[in-house]
């Protein structure tokens, strides 16, 4: 049996059993800023479990795909060295929100075991919590287990909360005995070791208690059920595989990448942790760049770019010296076609990224190991053998080097390396990390919103037909309190009515501003937000006293029309996007309001001035035809038939909104938009810019804004004309003409100013030149306001005159000071210039290195040149036996 066939076999299963299949979320966390990424099934129930939330069904079985590989979960380091960890896979669970609780959720995973994966009941064990008496009687008195296989546990193996209050409640893991042959022990057994020999297979999660914040536990009204499965740790056992990477599932990426060396897996345990670390990661890496996730130095994006160049790394072990990776996707693709289509339909995205990404790790890693040579080469000849922590960890945070690659190639010049100082310096940018982390990129919803929204308070919305409407206020709030009364002048309130015309900000639509007011009050609404069905009026009292249940008029601001306007031409630019560039554009984000439309997109490159014109052309020629727009809602996997697009990591429910423009654009979107293209009157792009790795931004003004822009445009290009006294057609001709006029100009100058330097450099270097030992010469000599490529061409003119001496040059900055030691090759085996910039460095804070016959450095403590001269000049006579 496949790994996806169990996939299916579960889902199935358990939708026999009245659940519903729900897909699996977006590996990015929506509404929850406590996640870096997805790392378990119930992630995306976790509000209906907390009551929060409410859908139409109450039974629920998933395949959630997942990652854990940074945050509070993260097994990065681990991987490939064990069986079982990973940073993505795929977490089967079935759920119970109040309908089922213990006996059927017991029942329903050991028949599934026993009777549909057909698993050697002999084999199976279960854990208890200790005081769990109901489950233990449910095993063993329903299901029928020995109560010699039922374990009883403590706390931290056998109880699960959510936080440190809140839900929880005890759990039951279900163990398999995969055989004495995995032993690691006398000791080995159920508790007691963490070997592989009694592998937890299911953890079923009976949440029925509310731990408040004093400790106390009162049962829940609607007790519930969490259960989790890994795919890969199941697949193993009905496989009869004693690894996860020896599943179908790994397997067949493993074969790919034993292709693409030539090394054979299972021969060479080095090689095999290799080769299980990249079909690892190529996983994770491809999911995550799917669900929009893209190389950076923060947050997510650099959890992403340390998953890729550890991948890469080991590709470079097993002698791959060029980007590989990207090839590789393919496979990922094809293999998880069934459950997973879209990683096909994005693989040509997914796989340009990748090799981006590789091919810069491929010049990093080599200037990382430039370094580490570096550093050895000076510590060789300081007489010290051990790699500081600082330097380690540099290696490992911004060139990618796992501490155990320091390590090998620290041995092999017999030099260890302090491992301490890593894990300090480790811990203190964790401690960062912690600080700094806000989770998903969002705010998250407030609770007060969290509460009212499980006490069935919803604002319906109508703001699609008008934006002026009558109705009730059924919320004030301050400060998280719900209060009876607004009636501080001049202070912000949260006011929540039963209808509203106000857009909340949503989908990259700016919130709405405007007024709500009664003869009684008058409040301003400086921004709109939506939590969950709650439309939440972000305002100000302006006059008088609102109170709960007050009728109102709320208006919203007629330059809603505006913002209408820029979310139609996002549409109408994505179009023209992906006509232009290719299929492979993609929505990465948007923020329209009534000053302008951004928007976010997938490519490359950056855009030439003739891809522009014709994208701008392309988007005013559907704005000129004045399309009505077509508005549906409809079921989503409908809308998805039909070919909406719709936006990376944007939370879809079961019915959706289609916004048509016909005959051109098809896209799910809450927005408001405009009644016919003719109605954003005029488009014009403002700027185009990368924001990341493979993701661009356009800048766009429509309407009378985008006229006011043109006209400003062209001021200046008459401005311009009149002051390069040209005409129109000819203004780029007369710059060119100037600007090489200007470079011969400062050509001539450069020549003067070099000649006039020269002979004052040639006097003072003579005054500078000391003659020792008969013919040696020495030289010590100093400049102001000049740096490495200015002391290189001293250098070069004083060198062709000294046939026989030493030559330190240094260079003064500021604070600054840069050094060059030159000696010529009749003295290199009685004077190094490595050896005398090692003595240079400590004197002026600094660093430096180079050959026996060049050397050169740079510190922050210019004040101490004449010293270094002094220093040098003894070292120097010292080395001749002067």
């Amino acid at each position: 049996m496949t790994g996806s066939e169990i996939r299916k076999k579960f889902l199935k299963y358990f939708e026999s059993k009245g659940h519903t299949i729900v897909k699996s979320s977006s590996l990015i966390p929506i509404n929850d800023p406590t996640l870096m990424f997805a790392n378990a099934g119930m992630n995306q129930f976790k509000d209906l479990f907390l009551g929060f939330e409410k859908r139409d069904y109450t039974r629920a079985t998933t395949s959630q795909k997942c990652v854990r590989a940074g945050g509070k979960h993260n097994d990065l380091e681990n991987v490939g060295k064990t069986a079982r960890h990973h940073t993505f896979f795929e977490m089967l669970g079935n759920f119970s929100f109040g309908d089922y609780f213990k006996e059927d959720a017991i029942n329903f995973a050991w028949e599934f075991l026993t009777e549909e994966l057909k698993l050697d009941k002999d084999k199976l064990w279960v854990t208890i919590y200790l005081d769990d008496d109901e489950a233990f009687d449910i095993w063993h008195k329903k299901v029928g287990v020995s109560t010699d296989r039922i374990i009883r546990l403590g706390e931290k193996d056998n109880f699960w909360s959510m936080g440190d209050t809140g839900p929880c409640g005890p759990c039951s893991e279900i163990i398999y005995d995969q055989g004495e042959h995995m032993t690691c022990s006398k000791e080995c057994g159920i508790g007691k070791c963490d070997c592989d020999r009694f592998l937890e297979i299911w953890n079923l999660v009976f949440m029925q208690f509310n731990r408040d914040s004093d400790g106390n536990m009162t049962p829940l009204p609607k007790p519930s059920i969490d259960t989790g499965m890994g795919l890969e740790r199941i697949t193993a056992v009905v496989q009869k595989v004693n690894s996860n990477y020896e599943t179908d599932l790994l397997m067949d990426i493993i074969n790919d990448i034993s292709k693409l060396t030539n090394i054979k897996y299972g021969y060479n345990e080095r090689d095999n942790i290799s080769l299980r670390v990249i079909a690892d990661h190529i996983r994770a890496v491809t999911f995550l760049i799917n669900d929009g996730v893209l190389p950076s130095n923060e947050g997510r994006g650099y959890v992403l770019r340390r998953i890729m160049r550890r991948a890469a790394r080991h590709g470079k072990l097993l002698n791959i010296n060029e980007a590989f990776l990207y090839k590789i996707a393919m496979n990922v693709g094809e293999k998880m076609r069934d459950q997973y289509p879209e990683i096909l339909d994005n693989l040509k995205y997914i796989q340009e990224i990748i090799k981006i990404e590789e091919e810069r790790f491929l010049a990093t890693v080599d200037k990382g190991l430039l370094i580490l040579n570096e550093e050895i080469s000076n510590l060789k000849q300081s007489g010290k053998n051990i790699i500081t922590g600082e330097v380690a960890f540099k290696l490992y945070d911004t060139f990618g080097f796992p501490l155990d690659l320091v390590e090998d190639i620290a041995a092999e010049q017999n030099f260890s390396v302090d491992k301490k100082g890593f894990q300090n310096e480790m811990a203190r940018q964790q401690e960062q990390s912690r600080k700094s982390w806000v989770g998903s990129g969002e705010s998250g919803i407030d609770e007060i919103y969290k509460k009212l929204s499980s006490d069935n308070i919803k604002t319906v919305f109508t703001g699609y037909t008008e934006l002026k409407t009558d109705s009730k206020i059924i919320a004030i709030i301050k400060d998280g309190k719900i209060l009876d009364l607004a009636s501080e002048i001049g202070v912000k309130y949260d006011i929540i009515t039963l209808d509203t015309p106000f857009y909340g900000e949503s989908g990259g639509q700016a919130g709405d501003k405007g007024e709500i007011l009664s003869p009684n009050f008058k409040f301003e609404v400086y921004d709109t937000k939506k939590f969950m069905n709650i439309v939440v009026h972000k305002s100000i009292l302006k006059s008088g006293r609102a109170a709960t249940n007050d009728n109102a008029t709320l208006i919203v601001d007629t330059k809603r029309k505006l913002t209408a306007a820029n979310h139609t031409a996002t549409h109408l630019l994505q179009y023209a996007l992906r006509k232009v560039l290719g299929e492979h554009v993609k929505q990465a984000g948007s923020m329209v309001n009534s000053e302008r439309a951004r928007f976010d997109f997938t490519h490359f490159k950056s855009l030439t001035f003739e891809e522009l014109s014709t994208i701008e052309d392309l988007v005013n020629q559907a704005v000129i035809s004045n399309i009505p727009l077509k508005i549906d809602e409809m079921p989503h996997d409908d809308a998805v038939k039909m070919g909406a697009m719709a936006l990376f990591g944007e939370k879809y429910g079961d019915i959706v909104r289609v916004v048509q423009v016909p005959g051109v654009s098809v896209e799910l979107c809450g927005g408001t938009h405009v009644k016919a293209t003719g109605d954003i009157g005029l488009f014009k792009i403002i700027n185009e810019s990368s924001i990341a790795s493979g993701v661009r931004r356009i800048e766009a003004l429509t309407g009378h804004k985008a006229l006011l822009y043109i006209r400003e445009m062209e001021s200046d290009y008459i401005n311009s004309l009149n002051f390069f006294k040209t005409k129109r057609g000819e203004l780029s001709n007369k710059i060119s003409s100037l600007s090489e006029d200007l470079k011969e100009t400062q050509k001539r100058l450069e020549k003067l100013s070099h000649q006039q330097s020269s002979k004052t450099i040639e006097g003072d270097i003579d005054n500078a030149t000391e003659t020792i030992n008969g013919d040696t010469k020495l030289i010590c000599y100093a400049v102001n306001d000049q740096g490495q490529k200015e002391l290189r061409m001293i250098l070069d003119r004083v060198k062709d005159k000294v046939s026989k001496g030493v030559i330190i040059l240094a260079g003064k900055e500021g604070e600054k000071v840069s050094f060059i030691i030159s000696v010529t090759k009749n003295l290199t085996e009685k004077v190094k210039a490595n050896e005398l910039m090692t003595i240079i460095t400590p004197l002026i804070n600094g660093k430096g290195g180079g050959r026996v016959d060049m050397a050169q450095g740079g510190g922050s403590n210019s004040h101490n040149i004449d010293k270094v001269f002094k220093v040098i000049r003894e070292s120097v006579l010292k080395s001749l036996g002067l």
